[in-house]
């Protein structure tokens, strides 16, 4: 009798520490995140207890320097880790993705001072943190932005808001990026703020149609005084880190991305495995089995570039078009596999009871966050073919 369903996805991980890592994970997965998914992402609950148990197992810090109290782990491992977690939770693994976003900044262009007094508590301390580039006015275009901060002193005060901040009025640091200079991009820098700095304060969260159990909101700044030493890099250095960052957030994208993609194919398998007409499996049918190959095929896909690109970053090599095609490519493949799924489980695929109508509103917004897809193609394009003649 042919056997259906879901199989664990076949990890090519170049150690064997990383290979126990990877069974870790997955225990906690079935353990404390899997049981409850659904019902909280529903009732739109924060799953602040499940960052601090990753936090406290290590899964906060895989990527960054044992000597700061990270898990030092290569972005090849590290994106194969975070899949998982988005396939079992977005809000999880998108989660852990902008956490490892906002400690960039501090980890790539601080000083040996600042990481030595930040990192070991940002890292596996507890604490959870959120990235604030977005503006109201400023999207795409973030070398617009307009918060600014002003010197006074040893230290600055900054006055702005900032939008579609995933973890706003919950994180407890926030990497900023601030005009402390002219307009345009050489005119801004980044500054490490506290989350319970006199002056921030947050917006209700928006009423999002996915990823309802992670708070996006606005934070404002009114007056927040943050000393010089917490400041990032150089005065005017900001928008570089910026971007730095964001090339290493795309692959974070694109692997959460491909964990809900292979989320909405292990369903559709069972699914189709254990319905009936007509006497058998429907999965027997030549229609769905080709919708299926499909399916696994783009999964696969999008894998092999975000690790292609992730091989590319722990080699010292140049990776941003890479990431721009991997978060573009497995972002519209989770669009297209989650669409797919639902229309395997019929009827099924639209109710609550099944959980592939959330993978796909949640598939949506991945092709929005950390540059519009649109922005990836702008991105690509400009490696292929030079900038833009005005």
């Amino acid at each position: 009798m042919t056997q259906y369903g879901p199989r664990p996805v076949d990890r090519r991980l170049p150690t064997e520490e990383a290979r126990d890592l990877l069974t870790l994970v997955r225990e906690l997965i079935e353990r404390e995140i899997k049981p409850t998914a659904a019902d909280e992402e529903d009732a739109g609950h924060f799953p602040r207890d499940t960052f601090t148990l990753l936090s406290a197992s290590g899964l906060l810090s895989l990527p960054y320097p044992e000597e700061f109290g990270g898990g030092q782990q290569p972005y090849e491992v590290y994106l194969q880790i975070l899949e998982e977690l988005a396939g079992a939770r977005l809000s999880v693994g998108l989660g852990v993705s902008v956490h490892t976003l906002a400690c960039h900044a501090l980890a790539e262009f601080g000083t040996k001072e600042q990481r030595t007094e930040h990192l070991p508590a940002m890292l596996g301390g507890g604490l959870l943190g959120a990235y604030c580039l977005s503006e109201p006015a400023s999207g795409s275009d973030a070398a617009s932005l307009t918060t600014r901060a002003t010197r006074e002193g040893d230290g600055w005060t900054i006055n702005g808001t900032k939008a579609w901040i995933t973890h706003g009025g919950v994180a407890d640091f926030y990497t900023v990026l601030a005009r402390t200079g002219g307009s345009g991009a050489h005119g801004i820098t980044a500054f490490l703020v506290p989350g319970d700095a006199d002056g921030l304060s947050a917006a209700a969260p928006e009423r999002k149609m996915g990823m309802k159990g992670s708070p996006t909101a606005q934070v404002h700044f009114d007056d927040v005084r943050v000393p010089d030493s917490r400041r990032i890099g150089d005065e005017g250095q900001g928008f570089t880190i910026a971007l730095s960052a964001l090339e290493s957030g795309r692959l974070g994208i694109a692997a959460c991305a491909i964990g809900v993609a292979q989320a909405a194919i292990d369903e559709a398998l069972a699914y189709t495995a254990s319905r009936r007409q007509f006497g058998r499996p429907i999965a027997d049918f030549q229609g769905l089995r080709f919708m299926l190959a499909d399916m696994a095929t783009q999964v696969e896909a999008g894998r092999a570039l975000y690790l292609t690109a992730a091989r590319l970053r722990d080699a010292g090599l140049p990776f941003s078009k890479e990431a721009a095609m991997a978060k573009l490519f497995c972002t519209d493949t989770a669009m297209r596999v989650t669409t797919d799924a639902v229309q395997l489980l019929g009827g099924y695929g639209y109710t609550l009871d099944f959980p592939v109508e959330r993978f796909l509103r949640e598939a949506k917004v991945l092709q929005i966050v950390e540059g519009t897809n649109q922005i990836q193609r702008m991105v690509i394009a400009r490696h292929l073919a030079g900038p833009e003649s005005h």
